[in-house]
């Protein structure tokens, strides 16, 4: 039995969403703001209770439309699903049949008919009719732990009545094995009643005690073990980390400790038919090799002979979490300004060796565009160096838009764009690209390259045609006429600063390429000849991410430049803002 599918309605900045969960691991992912502790909140209205108390939610909590008031009630429905025998007796209330004919249990709480305080009231029930109450039978089967962020865990392993570990050791003994301890622990107190400093020091206290009240007044002292008893001895239990008390461990490995003794409850809790952990920020405290130990141990676990299956939501802020998560796993909140919307990776089909792919691209940097608000997807680290600073050189800083810079790497923007569009993620992305025209082959040789001049007509490479094909309001495609480097050298202010920074980098070969520049005759030519002595060089071609990096800063320095109409183009469609004329560099 696992939560299936929750939907939101009218809660903070959630009008009306819809998320879809699976059994196991579930790593909610988005923007700071963006929703991800409201779905939290929601999930806690039912599966609190036990350890937690249930989020109280006011008027404030209703959904404020942009420029309108809040109106309308907050709604949570559950729907959950692989029920077993035993789970549709327990959940028997709340029973309905699903859309493949199975039975599912659907649970709905509103929240309405605020008080003088602002407070609103809550109203649980099952299955599809109002008036078929939530039971407490039904809540009592319903097990969930909330971890909250920025949590100390210490705290939650320190002895007390209530503690996780205390409510650990009571589960797993039995009765035989309660009588066992508690005749040891009496053992034990007699023992150690014999030894004379325990003598002295209940004389001491004793006769000091009879003294000062008298006869009539005094009472009976009996110094010993505080834990005596089975009960006792739970609510004093601690646990040693290599010897020290666990107040002097780190705060990441307590967080792991702590997890390790929820889970080892949950799992081992005979009495609910549901279980659930709710982690918000796991990886706070930790290093990025810690999260991936954690996330790889969440994402494997399995019920074995003796245990219950545990349905984990996690919350993260990390591009740790989300590069190494899988890709089923992931939930994204995506506030496309309009509304905030859902998307779930799984539900993508990529093409054959295209899911594979991206997820052995999504590293720590690239994992930011399930972050982002805006993405420009670039080739190369040329492009990486250099976008930034012409997006500057346009008035536009790219970090202040929210947009985030991703290489590729070459051409791998297919494994990328099936997470990105109208059917997708919901946000302006701008692909920067080569056109990579080649001129027509004759009989066998291979197409030549051609160097196309500025108005020229060209004809674009299959890669790029097939992506402009793919185009909607939010994925746009854009490209120059020949590639990136080549596009720059047709402006001669641009060839100038080129020229500057590949003097820097390669002293002899920068005269070289500048005296066959000035010796060309037009833009096109002088382009090629920049184009050419630095990338196809007989041997030894200038490194582009290199070169990027020096001309990067030779913009930056206040060199005259002039940024290509594509590359505007493409700026001004990821930071959402009107094109701007051509100024003078």
């Amino acid at each position: 039995m696992y939560l299936a599918q929750l939907r939101i309605l009218n809660f903070r900045k959630l009008k009306d969403v819809e998320l879809g969960f699976r059994p196991g691991l579930n790593v909610l992912v988005g923007s700071n703001n963006v929703g991800k502790t409201a779905v939290v909140d929601a999930l806690r209205a039912l599966l609190a209770g036990h350890d937690d108390p249930y989020p109280r939610l006011d008027s404030d909590d209703i959904h404020r439309p942009k420029g309108g008031a809040p109106i309308g009630d907050i709604e949570f429905q559950y729907v959950f699903r692989d029920l077993d025998a035993d789970n549709e007796a327990d959940f028997l209330a709340a029973l309905t049949p699903g859309a493949d004919g199975k039975l599912e249990a659907k649970i709905t709480i509103r929240y309405s008919e605020a008080d003088k305080a602002g407070r609103l009231r809550a109203k649980r029930w099952c299955g599809d009719h109002e008036d078929v109450g939530l039971t407490a039978d039904i809540m009592e089967n319903l097990r969930g732990v909330y971890l909250p962020p920025l949590r100390d865990a210490s705290q939650g392993l320190k002895p007390s009545r209530t503690s996780q570990l205390s409510r650990l050791f009571q589960l797993l003994a039995d009765d035989a094995g309660r009588e066992g301890i508690n005749e040891a622990l009496k053992k034990l107190d007699d023992e150690l009643k014999t030894h004379e400093p325990v003598v002295n020091t209940q004389t001491a206290i004793t006769s000091r005690h009879g003294t000062m009240l008298g006869p009539q007044l005094s009472q009976a002292l009996d110094l010993g073990v505080s834990g005596s008893d089975f009960q006792r001895l739970a609510s004093r239990l601690s646990l040693l980390v290599d010897a020290f008390e666990i107040e002097q461990n780190g705060l990441g490995f307590n967080n792991l400790i702590y997890m390790a003794v929820v889970l080892s409850e949950l799992t081992k809790n005979p009495e609910a038919s549901y279980r659930s952990l709710i982690i918000e920020e796991p990886e706070a405290h930790l290093h990025p090799q810690l999260q991936a130990v954690l996330l790889n141990y969440l994402d494997s676990i399995k019920a074995v002979e003796g245990e219950k299956p545990v349905q984990l939501f996690v919350t993260s802020h990390s591009p740790n979490f989300a590069s190494i998560a899988d890709l089923d796993s992931l939930a994204c909140l995506v506030d496309t300004e309009e509304s905030v919307e859902t998307f779930l990776p799984r539900t993508i089909n990529f093409g054959k060796g295209k899911r594979e792919k991206l997820e052995r691209y999504l590293d720590v940097t690239r994992a930011e565009l399930f972050f982002a608000r805006r993405v420009i997807f670039v080739e190369g680290a040329a492009e990486l160096m250099l976008v930034s600073v012409l997006a500057e050189k346009c008035g536009h800083k790219l970090r202040e838009h929210g947009v985030s810079l991703i290489s590729v790497e070459g051409l791998n923007f297919d494994s990328f764009l099936p997470l990105f569009g109208a059917k997708a993620l919901k946000i302006p992305v701008s692909i920067i690209t080569d056109a990579d025209p080649v001129g027509e082959s004759e009989g066998d040789e291979e197409p030549q390259a051609i160097y196309p001049a500025p108005g020229d007509a060209v004809k674009v490479s299959d890669n790029t045609a097939k992506m402009k094909v793919g185009e909607d309001a939010y994925v746009k495609v854009f490209h120059g006429l020949k590639t990136f480097e080549y596009d720059l050298a047709l402006h001669p202010y641009n060839r100038a600063a080129m020229l500057t920074a590949l003097k820097e980098l390669h002293p002899k070969i920068g005269e070289a390429v500048s005296s066959a520049v000035e010796a060309a005759e037009g833009d096109a030519a002088k382009a090629r000849a920049l184009f050419s002595g630095m990338f196809e060089r007989p041997q030894n071609n200038v490194q582009k991410g290199r070169f990027g990096q020096a001309l990067a800063q030779v913009i930056a320095d206040g060199t005259a430049f002039v940024v290509p109409d594509y590359i505007r183009d493409a700026i001004a469609h990821a930071c959402q803002v009107k094109k701007a004329d051509q100024s003078e560099p």
